[in-house]
C-alpha cells in the first residue's frame, strides 16, 4: 500500500502540473529572447564590429509563444476560468447547472478532438512535403505539433473534468447531460450526413447564440459556431480550422498581450500596489473623500501598467475597499468606486483591449495607446469630482496627518522602480525605440527585476504562481483572437460587413445618429458580452459602417473601446463588479446601485469622445 502511495505521489505531481513546468520556462524565456533582441540591437552591435541581426529571437518567440498559449488553456480547463456568458446559467437550479457542466465540456471536447485529429493531418503532410523556418531552418512540423498535441491535452483535461462532473452528477444527470449535448450537435450531425446544405448565416449566428446562452465559453462558442457551418454549407474544407488556429496567432504584435499581463503580475506581486497607494495618498488623501481619491488615483497608476481592468480592480480595491471601510466609507459605495475606476484600467497604455483592437483592424497600436490617455485621464477626474463631492455631503475626510513636500518626495522616491514602467512603454514606444510587443517584454523583464531583486518581496514560487497566471489569462485571450478569425472568415465569405453596412448606411448616412446607434448597440453588448470578446466580434462588422460615413478606424478604436469598458460596471456581465463584489463581500446589486451616478459620468466622457475626436485623439494629431 505504501509503494503504491509512493508511485501514485509523482504521478499525481506530474498530472498536477505537467502543463505549468513548460508555461513557466515558455513565458519567461520569451521575455528573455525579446529583451536580448533589443538589447543586441542597441548594445551588442555598439561593441562587435559587423554584428549580425538577432532574427532568430522573433521567429523562436512566436512559435513558443503559439506553443504555452494553447499548453496554458489546459491550465484554464481544468480551472474552468474562460470568457462566458452566465446569464442563463446563474438562473438554473443547482441540480441543472451541475448537469451544464457536462454539456458545455463534451461540446468543447467535440471541438479540441476535430483540431487536434486534423492538426494531425498538418504533420502527415510536413512529414511527407518537409519545410522549414525562414530564420533557425527548424522543421515546421515541430511548432506545428502544438495543434495534435496541445489540442489532445486540451482533450484530456476535458475527459477529467467530465468523468469528475459525472461522480458529482450521478448515471441519470449525466446521461441527461450527454444526451442534451447530442440534441444541439444533432442538426448539423445530420445534415452532413444526409449530404444536405442549410444556409450559413442562420447556422453561423443560430449555434454562436445558442452556445453562448447555455454557458459554452464565447471562444469555443466561435469555434463550435464555425465547425457547425462548416458541416452544414461547406464554406470552407474542414482542414481549415486547425490551420487557422496555428497561422491566426502566429503574429509578433499579438505577443503584447501575455507580456503586458506578465508586467502587471510581475509588479503587483512585488510590492507594486502598496507603493503607489502610499503616493496617491499623498498626493490627494488629505481631502474629502481622500481615501476614495487614493483609490482612483491609484487604479489609473495601476492601469498603466496592468492593461486589465479585473486586475486593477484585484490588486487596488484589495488595499483600498477594506481601508475606506474602516475609516467609515460605506461597503458599498467603496466597492463601487473601486469597480469603476478599475474601468480606467483599459484606457490608459498600455491596455489589453487597445492590442487586440489594434490586431484586428490593423491600426497603428502605438497610437492607440496614445489616444486612450486624453479618455482615461477624463474618467479617472469626473469620478474624482463625485467621489469628493459625494464624500464631501457625508463628512468622509481623508486621513488626517502632516503631508508636507518632503513626505510627497519619499513616496514618490520609494514609488520610483513602479512609475518607470509607464516611461519605458511609452518612451520606448515613441522614441522609435520599440515596437508595443518589444517594450511590453521590457516591461514585463523589468516588472520581473523590480519584484525579484529591487523590492524583493517576490521570492520564486511567487514568480512560478505569476508566470502561470499571466499566461493563463492570456490564453482565454489568445484563443478567443483565433476562433474568432475562422467565426470571421465565413462573415466575410458571406459578405456579413458589407451587408451590415448597406444596411444602416440605406437606414440614414447621417453621421451623429449612426455613432449614436452604434453607442447604443455596443453599451448593450456590454452589458452581456466581455469587451474582448466583443472586439473581436463587432470589430469586422461595424469598422466598414463608420469609415463609410467618415470616422477614422483609429477614432473608431476608442469609441468602442471606452463603451466597453462602461460595460465592465454593468450587470449582468459587469467583470469589475464581480471582482469588487468578491473583495468587499458584498452584493452586486447593492455595488450597481452605487456604481449609478459614476456610470452617468462615464456616460457624458463617452459622448464627448464620440463627438468631438479632436479631444481623444489631441495626443496623435
Amino acid at each position: 500500500m505504501a509503494n503504491g502511495q509512493l508511485a501514485s505521489s509523482p504521478l499525481h505531481w506530474l498530472n498536477e502540473n505537467f502543463e505549468r513546468i513548460f508555461l513557466v520556462a515558455g513565458l519567461l524565456s520569451i521575455i528573455l529572447f525579446i529583451t536580448w533582441q533589443v538589447i543586441y540591437r542597441y548594445i551588442i552591435t555598439l561593441f562587435i564590429e559587423r554584428a549580425g541581426a538577432a532574427v532568430w529571437t522573433e521567429e523562436l518567440s512566436r512559435y513558443v509563444f503559439i506553443w504555452i498559449s494553447y499548453l496554458a488553456l489546459c491550465v484554464a480547463i481544468r480551472k474552468r476560468s474562460s470568457i462566458r456568458v452566465d446569464m442563463l446559467y446563474e438562473t438554473f437550479p443547482p441540480r441543472l447547472q451541475r448537469m451544464s457542466w457536462i454539456v458545455v465540456e463534451t461540446l468543447f471536447l467535440a471541438l479540441t478532438l476535430v483540431i487536434a485529429w486534423y492538426g494531425w493531418g498538418q504533420i502527415e503532410r510536413l512529414l511527407t512535403f518537409p519545410q522549414y523556418t525562414t530564420a533557425l531552418r527548424i522543421p515546421f512540423l515541430v511548432p506545428y505539433l502544438v495543434l495534435p498535441l496541445g489540442f489532445g491535452l486540451m482533450s484530456l483535461r476535458l475527459v477529467q473534468n467530465i468523468a469528475g462532473q459525472c461522480r458529482i452528477c450521478g448515471m441519470h444527470d449525466s446521461l441527461a447531460g450527454f444526451a442534451a449535448a447530442a440534441l444541439i450537435a444533432s442538426p448539423c450531425i445530420c445534415i452532413k450526413l444526409a449530404n444536405g446544405y442549410l444556409d450559413p448565416l442562420p447556422c453561423l449566428f443560430g449555434y454562436f447564440v445558442l452556445l453562448c446562452a447555455i454557458g459554452v465559453p464565447v471562444a469555443i462558442s466561435l469555434g463550435l459556431a464555425t465547425l457547425a457551418t462548416i458541416l452544414c454549407a461547406d464554406t470552407l474544407p474542414i482542414e481549415y480550422m486547425a490551420q487557422v488556429s496555428f497561422t491566426s496567432i502566429d503574429s509578433f504584435p499579438i505577443m503584447a498581450i501575455p507580456f503586458f499581463i506578465a508586467a502587471g503580475v510581475f509588479m503587483g506581486a512585488g510590492g507594486l500596489s502598496r507603493r503607489l497607494l502610499a503616493l496617491a495618498d499623498e498626493i490627494v488623501g488629505g481631502t474629502y473623500g481622500g481615501m476614495g481619491l487614493t483609490a482612483i488615483v491609484t487604479c489609473m497608476f495601476f492601469g498603466a501598467i496592468s492593461g486589465s481592468g479585473p486586475a486593477t480592480v484585484a490588486a487596488i480595491g484589495a488595499l483600498t475597499i477594506p481601508a475606506m471601510v474602516e475609516r467609515g466609507y460605506d461597503r458599498f459605495f467603496s466597492a463601487a468606486l473601486v469597480a469603476a475606476a478599475g474601468c480606467v484600467g483599459v484606457m490608459i497604455p498600455p491596455s489589453n483591449p487597445f492590442v487586440v483592437y489594434g490586431v484586428s483592424s490593423q491600426v497603428s497600436i502605438g497610437d492607440l495607446f496614445m489616444s486612450g490617455i486624453v479618455p482615461g485621464i477624463m474618467t479617472g477626474l469626473v469620478l474624482m469630482g463625485y467621489c469628493w463631492w459625494y464624500s464631501r455631503r457625508r463628512g468622509w475626510r481623508g486621513e488626517v496627518k502632516e503631508r508636507t513636500l518632503s513626505s510627497l518626495g519619499a513616496a514618490v522616491w520609494e514609488a520610483k522602480w513602479a512609475l518607470m514602467v509607464p516611461v519605458i512603454v511609452l518612451g520606448g514606444i515613441y522614441g522609435g525605440i520599440m515596437t508595443p510587443t518589444e517594450a511590453a517584454a521590457i516591461a514585463a523583464f523589468y516588472g520581473l527585476v523590480v519584484g525579484l531583486l529591487l523590492y524583493r518581496e517576490m521570492n520564486l514560487r511567487q514568480m512560478f504562481d505569476a508566470c502561470v497566471e499571466s499566461c493563463e489569462t492570456s490564453s482565454v485571450i489568445i484563443v478567443l483572437m483565433a476562433m474568432a478569425t475562422l467565426f470571421g472568415n465565413i462573415m466575410t465569405i458571406e459578405d456579413v460587413p458589407g451587408t451590415v453596412a448597406r444596411a444602416i448606411l440605406g437606414l440614414t448616412e447621417n453621421k451623429f445618429l449612426i455613432l449614436l446607434l452604434i453607442n447604443i448597440l455596443l453599451l448593450f453588448v456590454g452589458t452581456f458580452m466581455e469587451a474582448l470578446a466583443a472586439i473581436v466580434i463587432l470589430t469586422p462588422i461595424l469598422l466598414p459602417v463608420v469609415t463609410g460615413v467618415g470616422v477614422s478606424p483609429l477614432h473608431f478604436g476608442v469609441i468602442i473601446v471606452v463603451n466597453l469598458a462602461i460595460g465592465f460596471i454593468t450587470p449582468p456581465v459587469g467583470v469589475n463588479l464581480f471582482v469588487a463584489s468578491g473583495v468587499a463581500s458584498a452584493r452586486i446589486e447593492s455595488i450597481a446601485r452605487q456604481c449609478l451616478p459614476m456610470l452617468a459620468l462615464m456616460l457624458v466622457v463617452l459622448l464627448i469622445c464620440t463627438y468631438i475626436p479632436s479631444i481623444p485623439l489631441f495626443l496623435v494629431q
